[in-house]
Formats: C-alpha cells, sequence, structure tokens
C-alpha cells in the first residue's frame, strides 16, 4: 500500500466510512475504489480533487505526507530536546570550573 493509499484509508476511516461508501460518493466502483486505497492503479488530478472535496481537504493536504499534528509534536519534541541539551552543556561547564578549580588548589598546595 502506498503513502496516498494509506492516507485514503486512514481518512476513511476516521469517518467511518466502509469502501462502499466511498465508493458511491465518488461513483466508482468498490474494487476501483481498492485498487485506489491500496496502490495498485494510480489515481488522476481529477479524482485526486474529487477525493480531497470528500474528506474536506485542500489537495496539498490530502498529498502531504505528513500531518499537522505530527509536526508540531515533532517540533514539540525537538525543542524539549533542545533545552535538555542546553541544561547538560551548562552542567558541563559547571563541573569544568571545578575541575579546574580543584587543580589551581592542589597546585597551590604544592
Amino acid at each position: 500500500m502506498n503513502t496516498l493509499g494509506k492516507k485514503i484509508r486512514l481518512l476513511r476511516h476516521q469517518k467511518g466510512w466502509s469502501q462502499e461508501d466511498v465508493a458511491k460518493r465518488l461513483d466508482i466502483s468498490i474494487p476501483a475504489f481498492s485498487k485506489i486505497e491500496t496502490g495498485i492503479t494510480d489515481v488522476n488530478l481529477s479524482r485526486l480533487n474529487q477525493i480531497a472535496k470528500l474528506f474536506n481537504l485542500s489537495l496539498v493536504e490530502l498529498l502531504s505526507t505528513s500531518d499537522a499534528n505530527e509536526e508540531k509534536e515533532k517540533f514539540a519534541e525537538i525543542n524539549e530536546l533542545q533545552q535538555r541539551l542546553q541544561a547538560r552543556e551548562a552542567e558541563v561547564i559547571e563541573l569544568q570550573k571545578k575541575v579546574i578549580d580543584l587543580y589551581e588548589q592542589l597546585h597551590k598546595k604544592s
């Protein structure tokens, strides 16, 4: 199953529709729709527009390989990791200062 087919199947499931429901709405046979979902057949631009409208999406949204919520989650995760990295870097700097101080104290006593 290709990415577009998977997305169409997911959208169909989110609506609670069967393949038959969608096929009727698109005015195509159930096997023809099944071939779209499984990626067996290529979908022309006209059919893509029809599918996008059926699911209340723009053509770009339909063809997009990533979900907006998924992108937001990834950005949030990246932001969190960057903050954690900055905190660790600050800890490393503090530990380096302590090591230098200890080294200097040892050499003053010698």
